[in-house]
């Protein structure tokens, strides 16, 4: 064997294992593991990392009076950051889609990406567990039920 041909080895073995690499992390980003919507208060969002930067938030779900889960997502669209961003605050629903192995911190730090949100009121969301039983209405206080 020549030097010649071990190098040539070598680089087709490199190549090799450089698109293998490519396709596993296509795979990846392309077919999802799960696929489904939460909805909570949009507590955190922003854009972190030391060479990838990559947009991450945090919705709160559950009732505010306990029972709090939090459910970490990542965006990779630039329009649809902009639209979690001005979301802060507010309670939305968000639909997201789980990709699972996917190899770099660089494509986003979770498995969960956001593919659409929409800003919920949160009196239509009330109104609907009222008129679904779920939630007692509130009761008005007055001065005479003090006493």
């Amino acid at each position: 064997m020549t030097a010649k041909s071990i190098k040539l080895k070598l680089f087709l073995f490199l190549v090799i294992v450089l698109g293998l690499c490519a396709l596993y992390t296509w795979i990846t980003l392309t077919y999802t593991y799960s696929e489904g919507s939460r909805a909570g208060f949009l507590q955190k969002f922003s854009k972190r990392g030391w060479v990838c930067k990559t947009w991450e938030g945090e919705i709160v779900t559950g009732s505010m009076l306990g029972n709090q889960e939090k459910f970490m997502f990542s965006v990779r669209d630039p329009e649809l950051a902009k639209e979690v961003n001005a979301a802060i605050g507010k309670r939305i629903e968000v639909d997201y889609a789980q990709h699972i192995g996917v190899p770099s911190n660089c494509f986003g730090e979770t498995e969960y990406f956001l593919k659409n949100i929409k800003t919920v009121p949160e009196s239509i969301t009330f109104q609907r567990d009222v008129q679904n039983g779920a939630v007692e209405p509130a009761k008005e206080i007055t001065n005479d039920s003090m006493k």
